[in-house]
């Protein structure tokens, strides 16, 4: 329904695709003019980093297409407006996430897809069949793992009831320091990422491994294709922690 209501009026929905994809893409000119004057970035060229950001952005793209609404889950408990999906015949998360369903966010996709093509032409090597499942790999794992932080950050709103810049801050706060490399920030930032909350499965290591680089923790190699194995372990704990949310939840009594 809500994207038969969005193409009705196809010219304000091009116009707001476009102003989606401008706005997230400004990021990226960001780097462009960083490399104006440098030619590495933590020893990473532009190629290498515009795979960082289009790998990290393009996972968020999905996520945040499909699951995005959830982040407004502490304003319906709010205003009680979370007990109408309850009576219905539909599971409440699926209802929270299609519930005023965000087309225009496909333009935040598309320009994620379009710098992360342009790297994988312009990064050197052959593109093996190996190469190519382990890039798809890291998309898919990279949005199942956006997509648990959105689920627990949602989760934790059932208690805080106000906590989505709390939420906003580890999945774009992530996409944001995840599109550079891990050389340019402390080791500690590096292990706090890989070790507590695991965005660094998102894209940096199987991005090093698909760059031939080595990561500053000095990991085993095979910790690089773990990004299926984190996705499943957060979307399974995101779930639990959806589901102890639900049950705890008190009405409004609207």
């Amino acid at each position: 329904m809500w994207v038969r209501s969005t193409l009705t009026y196809r010219a304000s929905f091009v116009i707001m695709a476009l102003g989606n994809a401008a706005g997230s893409g400004l990021e990226f000119v960001t780097i462009l003019l960083m490399f104006s004057h440098i030619d590495e970035l933590g020893g990473f060229g532009l190629p290498e980093v515009a795979l960082l950001y289009g790998a990290s952005a393009t996972a968020l793209g999905l996520a945040d297409l499909l699951l995005g609404n959830v982040e407004r889950l502490g304003a319906r408990v709010r205003d009680g407006t979370l007990d109408v999906l309850l009576v219905r015949p539909a599971p409440v998360y699926v209802q929270v996430a299609a519930d005023r369903f965000a087309l225009r966010r496909i333009g935040r996709l598309t320009q994620a897809l379009v710098v992360l093509g342009w790297a994988l032409a312009a990064l050197p090597g052959d593109w093996a069949p190996g190469r190519v499942v382990t890039v798809a790999v890291m998309l898919v794992s990279g949005a199942a793992i956006y997509g648990a932080v959105f689920t627990l950050g949602a989760a934790f709103q059932f208690w805080a009831q106000d906590a989505a810049q709390v939420q906003n801050a580890f999945t774009y706060g992530g996409n944001a320091m995840l599109q550079y490399p891990p050389t340019v920030f402390a080791k500690d930032l590096v292990r706090g990422v890989t070790y507590i909350i695991p965005l660094a499965f998102v894209n940096w290591l199987p991005a090093l491994r698909l760059l031939g680089r080595d990561d500053p923790l000095g990991l085993p190699g095979w910790v690089d294709f773990l990004g299926p194995v984190v996705a499943a372990v957060m979307c399974g704990g995101a779930a639990l922690a959806w589901r102890a949310g639900l049950r705890g939840y008190r009405s409004t009594g609207s």
